[in-house]
């Protein structure tokens, strides 16, 4: 059985026991936390697709750790007028393990 959860823009196809790194979520370390946008449910042959969300659905995880990602570096340059800019960020993310998908 897995389920495709919507969250921070993206889309995420995931089953019970997976690792996966998401944007960052409003909990703190080692707490629980439940996605209740699930775009899809697929257990065998059975599946359910929401409209936009599968309705009861939901998919219960455990926040691991909360974390910058590396380093993304940023140029802009314009040839014969002097101009450079080097700039750079770091993404905040989160890394859950789902423990439980709850359906309707």
């Amino acid at each position: 059985m897995y389920a495709v959860i919507d969250m921070g823009g993206k889309q995420y196809r995931v089953e019970k026991g997976d690792v996966i790194f998401v944007e960052r979520l409003r909990a703190e370390e080692n707490s629980s936390f439940s996605f209740n946008n699930v775009v899809a449910l697929v257990d065998g042959s059975k599946s359910v697709f929401g409209a936009p969300f599968v309705k009861g659905a939901s998919v219960s995880c455990n926040v691991l750790k909360n974390g910058k990602g590396k380093k993304i570096r940023v140029f802009k340059y314009k040839p014969k007028k002097n101009y450079s800019r080097r700039q750079g960020h770091r993404r905040f993310y989160s890394k859950v393990e789902i423990v439980e998908i709850k359906t309707a």
